[in-house]
């Protein structure tokens, strides 16, 4: 294996992955937006969501955060073709511009970092990812497509967003969602999956006055139209968990009737596109979540433009959570024992000559390893 990392300290290890990590993941745990208490009996809460940054998620989701940037042309080696001064480039959220480099110093991306005991599920809506990861695999997609990687024992992988247009701009639309591990599952094999663009649902809808709805469905199910299978030891792989994640899009002043689902199933509904909705007759702001009763039909209608919804839906898993930088357990001897194993095994090392490889110029999609 090549560039096998060095035993760590703890100590080491956040001075050199903290900056990676708790910048991002050091949000779970902590309220970051005024939260107001509803008295409708169908709308638990409403809970304004940050400028930038993770979002607030409920058991069993651990993080979600929605990346949208402008990136400009690109330049010969795939990196933003435009002035980098004034940005901290290796940890880099600046958002100059309406974009920002993140980890990466000439490309823009996550170079390679390790995690333990959860799911990462990256779903893109405009623009490319480059996986690469411990396990060997490696994967160009982008434009629709999804990628499920469960972590479960340990695994390193790099993400990063290569900008392939010289004359154009390059802007990348994707979320990435982090679904907990129930705790005898977070030591499992870890799994990488695609779910390519062609492979996912998008089921059509119209109100009563031919105004269209669009439910893309990542996770679950929605009149009788299934996702694609999500990793065998996933929470979301059983049907009694009731896992869904959908992308909804309203078209404007669309009127849609969101189904009701079993009771005590958490369900959260984040408005990031449009004006905003009307939800059981009440206005609430796009740049806002809305945490909702499961045993009900709720009224949703479209308050203008083009409204784009996402909808984390599950059965809490109900177990306590210590997390630590990267690493999601059950206790914190467990997350003593990630590092300990971490610092002797690499989770299976590197086989790139660099922390953030691409793959290439031409744009062509694939999957390598794709479990």
């Amino acid at each position: 294996m090549k560039n096998k990392l060095k035993n760590i300290s703890r100590g080491y290890f956040l001075k050199v992955f903290g900056k990676f990590f708790l910048s991002l993941v050091g949000f779970i745990t902590f309220p970051f937006a005024r939260s107001n208490n509803m008295n409708k009996k169908n709308i638990l809460n409403i809970i304004e969501l940050p400028k930038s940054g993770p979002w607030r998620t409920n058991d069993p989701f651990l993080f979600c955060v929605h990346h949208y940037d402008r990136y400009p042309k690109a330049n010969k080696k795939m990196g933003p073709d435009d002035e980098l001064s004034g940005r901290r480039l290796g940890n880099d959220f600046s958002n100059i511009n309406g974009w920002s480099m993140y980890h990466g110093k000439e490309i823009p991306g996550f170079p390679r970092h390790p995690h333990r005991g959860f799911e990462t599920i990256t779903i893109v809506e405009k623009g490319l990812v480059d996986h690469s990861d411990s396990m060997g695999y490696t994967a160009r997609y982008g434009d629709g497509d999804v990628q499920w990687l469960t972590a479960g024992d340990g695994i390193q992988h790099s993400e990063m967003f290569p900008l392939l247009d010289q004359k154009e701009s390059n802007p990348i639309d994707f979320f990435q969602i982090w679904i907990n591990l129930k705790s005898d599952k977070k030591r499992v094999k870890p799994n990488f999956s695609m779910f390519w663009k062609e492979e996912i649902p998008k089921v059509i809808d119209f109100d009563h006055r031919k105004r269209k709805i669009i439910v893309e469905i990542i996770a679950g199910n929605y009149k009788n139209y299934d996702a694609p299978n999500p990793p065998k030891n996933s929470w979301a792989n059983s049907k009694d968990n009731e896992v869904n994640i959908w992308k909804i899009n309203l078209e404007k002043h669309a009127n849609w009737e969101f189904p009701k689902v079993n009771e005590g199933i958490s369900r959260t509904i984040y408005i990031y596109g449009g004006i905003g909705i009307s939800l059981e007759n009440q206005i609430i702001n796009s740049g806002y979540m809305v945490e909702i009763k499961s045993n009900q039909k709720l009224s949703i209608k479209s308050l203008g433009d083009e409204t784009k919804l996402l909808l984390l839906q599950a059965r809490p898993i109900n177990e306590p959570v210590v997390q630590y930088g990267p690493f999601v357990m059950n206790s914190k001897k467990e997350i003593q024992e990630a590092f300990i194993d971490y610092n002797e095994t690499s989770f299976g090392g590197w086989n790139w000559d660099e922390d953030g490889p691409v793959h290439g110029k031409k744009y062509e999609k694939f999957a390598i390893g794709d479990n």
